[in-house]
């Protein structure tokens, strides 16, 4: 008996051995699948911050919603088309208000050196992500008050009526009207996914801002550090539920705002890919032996947006007359170096709804003139033009641009002095209206035409990224139309009709869309050009 014993023992114990080699042997095989490299991307400048609720920026994204985050459904690499995420499928009830999202099983949050989940993604987590934007009463939305301007731009607070944790791994959404883009939506940045068990605990700590300092999220990529203007640090996820998309442990963002910075450290290998080069660099680039620069026409626009809330922008006429002073073949000539071509509308070309019949105001500095003397400026007037500190795909040059621009309305007795801030400050200002006249641009979120004129030019998008402060109910109404059936031979009539009406107003001048330019090194594998504007490396690999 005393024999049998030692043996079950000595079992047990090799069992038990066997069982932690095995353990150990698992959790070294789930790290070495991720390559043992690392890839740096000279960006343009910092984030602002890591709670993509709360952001509209490219610089955001990039460095947060693609990196840490997921979201229900997503944008295919390098598409605008939607594939499921976080959500495996869904459904949609016959009347069009209510969704259904199945979610996926065995999702886990990321291990921080701030944050050990004990849980894996489940219905709260998505009740906390969406609760807190449609709550303003939210308990933490109380303890960290902040704005969801994407959220609001485009109404989901008041389409959405409520959101349902029918079991663990099912969430259902009840809306309002019928919503055409509504899945495209969900796939946009603001709706990435947050963990409400790392969020309780810094309500508890009372640390409830840290949720912009400290992301946590079920993405490719864990944070690790953020030294403002210098550097991000990312590892790579090895519990990401889509392990062969993690292609590099290592993931540094080199934050260089200088272009020709950028330039030189893609030249000299200091970094892998980069971010926005300027036009005249494109030459140079190409001509690199251990760089590839492919480009791709740009899903975006560069506009100057005028503040209708001020008097002497409030009227049409002299809206128009400022439009047509502006040299645009010029600028694009000189700003964008040819990579571009002239804008009419409100959207690029290559979304759908675009009115291909709509053309821009001739170049006529003679009637722009009448046309002010006829909304009451004969002797013009004096204005303050805002120029982004940053470059961007639909503006490589907002100094240039706002000199240009500046030159040519002086040639009609318009004073133009040029005004420019940090970007996070240029935002937050432009934001409560109090510049005049306003340089600045979009790309693409969604591939939905909403995302243009609701977003940009809608009423609930005012206090958003409706920059001219537009609220003109017929143009309104018409976005709304095509918003509330899914039948595109409608939805193109009311947005083609509703880019009519803002080519009459004009509560913005249409520049320019850009060519997008993509610099990489040729050790660079995977790396795709997203149409909307930011930049991601799930998928990405180095040789």
């Amino acid at each position: 008996m005393k024999n049998n014993g030692l043996l079950r023992a000595a079992r047990l114990s090799m069992l038990v051995g066997a069982a932690i080699t095995a353990s150990l042997f698992a959790a070294t095989a789930a790290n070495a699948a991720i390559p043992n490299k690392t890839l740096v991307y000279c960006s343009e400048g910092s984030p602002a911050g890591f709670d993509p609720a709360q952001y509209t920026t490219g610089v955001d994204f990039t460095a947060n919603t693609f990196t840490v985050y997921n979201r229900l459904v997503e944008f295919e690499r390098g598409g605008t088309k939607v594939e499921p995420g976080l959500a495996e499928k869904w459904d949609v009830s016959s009347d069009g208000l209510t969704y259904t999202f199945h979610l996926r099983h065995g999702v886990k949050f990321q291990t921080t050196s701030f944050f050990k989940p004990t849980r894996e993604f489940n219905a709260d987590d998505v009740l906390f992500t969406f609760n807190r934007m449609l709550d303003a009463n939210h308990p933490f939305r109380k303890a960290y008050p902040t704005q969801f301007p994407y959220f609001t731009d485009m109404g989901l607070d008041k389409l959405i009526t409520k959101v349902e944790k029918v079991d663990p791994y099912t969430v259902k959404f009840t809306l309002k009207e019928v919503n055409a883009p509504f899945i495209q939506n969900l796939a946009m940045e603001y709706a990435s996914v947050l963990s409400a068990e790392y969020t309780d605990k810094l309500l508890k700590d009372g640390k409830a801002a840290d949720i912009n300092q400290y992301p946590v999220g079920t993405g490719p990529f864990i944070f690790r550090s953020y030294t403002k203007d210098a550097t991000i640090r990312f590892d790579g996820n090895p519990d990401y539920w889509k392990p062969d998309e993690v292609k590099i442990s290592k993931l540094i963002f080199a934050i260089t705002p200088d272009a020709a910075v950028r330039v030189q450290k893609m030249k000299n290998n200091e970094c892998q890919v980069m971010s926005y080069p300027r036009p005249g660099d494109i030459s140079t680039l190409k001509a690199a032996s251990n760089l590839d620069t492919p480009s791709q026409a740009g899903f975006n626009e560069g506009y100057v947006a005028y503040n209708v809330t001020k008097k002497s922008l409030g009227s049409a006429d002299v809206r128009r007359a400022l439009d047509m002073a502006i040299n645009k073949k010029a600028i694009v000539e000189s700003v964008y170096q040819g990579a571009g071509q002239q804008a009419a509308a409100p959207m690029p070309p290559t979304q759908w709804s675009y009115d291909k019949n709509l053309k821009g105001q001739a170049y006529d500095t003679a009637k722009a003139k009448e046309l002010l003397s006829k909304a009451g400026f004969p002797n013009g007037f004096e204005i303050t033009l805002w120029a982004m500190p940053v470059q961007r795909a639909y503006n490589p040059n907002a100094r240039l641009m706002a000199e240009m621009i500046q030159a040519d309305w002086a040639k009609i007795g318009v004073k133009a002095n040029i005004v420019s801030y940090e970007w996070g400050e240029y935002l937050k200002r432009a934001h409560a209206g109090e510049h005049d006249a306003l340089l600045i641009g979009w790309t693409g979120d969604n591939g939905d035409p909403d995302n243009w004129l609701g977003t940009l030019l809608g009423c609930d998008a005012v206090k958003g990224s409706n920059f001219s402060k537009w609220c003109y109910k017929p143009f309104d109404d018409l976005v709304a139309q095509g918003r509330v059936t899914n039948d595109v031979a409608k939805r193109t009539k009311a947005y083609t009709d509703a880019q009519q009406i803002f080519a009459q107003q004009l509560p913005f001048s249409p520049i320019a869309h850009s060519t997008v330019y993509q610099p990489v090194s040729k050790k660079v594998t995977g790396m795709k050009i997203e149409p909307l504007g930011f930049v991601r490396f799930d998928g990405v690999g180095m040789q």
